[in-house]
């Protein structure tokens, strides 16, 4: 599926993935934020539906980054509240379905993450991975989809931000960046913050580090910037600054000061 076209429709009517007392796939926070600014995580939380149990994973993965973005829904809304914008976070972990992957892709339900292996994402069949798009996936992206097509019909300006952690060490070798922008064709905004936040000495700040945006191992940006034509970028903070309130409430400060800057609004 190309990034932009509808999600397919076609999955069995069989078998529910979340029971009706169990969390909506996706939380919206100040939806009628007045800021121009829209923020998105897709890798905010960690749950994963009772009828799949762990997926065959220690729980003590289920709190690791294999799992989710650490610390990055706390320091999501408490830039959301500095802000005044509106903010969509996923509820599920991306080992069930990674909302920031196309669907078809492999990477999408991970039979390994990094070193962890995933038992309950070996052998899905077609209607089973099409339950996860459909009850996860698909009501996410309609999330940010609504809000988008909301905000252009009211004539506002919009600007998407996409919010991620990453690990301060990757396969045994450590990452010197404390965060970095990332994008694919459209890097205006993605530069203008980069060179805010260098203007702090102190900072490391990655230009497409720790990772880069592709049609292939991306999914929000690709269809709800790129596509769309509205300035974006994501931004990943190395998650040991953004385990503690304190850490999440610093960093927050700091984007809520400089994307405006950046964005010029």
């Amino acid at each position: 599926m190309p990034p932009g076209e509808a999600i397919p429709a076609q999955q069995s009517e069989s078998t529910r993935l979340l029971a009706p007392d169990e969390p909506a796939p996706f939380f919206e926070h100040n939806g009628d934020g007045a800021s121009p600014f829209l923020l998105v995580c897709d890798h905010a939380g960690n749950r994963l539906p009772k009828m799949l149990g762990t997926l065959g994973v220690a729980a003590a993965d289920l709190t690791r980054h294999v799992a989710w973005d650490v610390g990055i829904a706390p320091t999501a809304r408490s830039l959301a509240e500095a802000l005044d914008a509106p903010l969509i976070m996923s509820t599920y972990s991306r080992l069930l379905i990674d909302c920031n992957r196309n669907p078809e892709v492999a990477s999408s339900m991970p039979k390994v993450s990094e070193v962890t292996t995933v038992p309950g994402n070996e052998n899905i069949t077609p209607d089973e991975a099409g339950v996860r798009v459909r009850e996860i996936f698909a009501p996410y992206h309609e999330a940010i989809a609504r809000r988008l097509d909301q905000r252009q019909s009211a004539g506002r300006t919009t600007v998407l931000i996409a919010l991620h952690s990453f690990t301060p060490v990757f396969g045994g070798i450590p990452r010197p960046w404390h965060c970095g922008v990332l994008y694919n064709r459209y890097s205006d905004l993605a530069l203008a913050l980069q060179r805010l936040l260098q203007d702090d000495p102190q900072l490391v700040v990655g230009n497409n580090e720790p990772y880069s945006v592709t049609d292939d191992t991306d999914y929000t940006i690709p269809v709800h910037g790129e596509r769309r034509g509205i300035p974006h970028v994501a931004i990943e903070i190395r998650h040991d600054l953004i385990e503690t309130e304190a850490g999440q409430q610093q960093w927050a400060a700091l984007l809520a000061r400089l994307l405006p800057k950046a964005a010029g609004v």
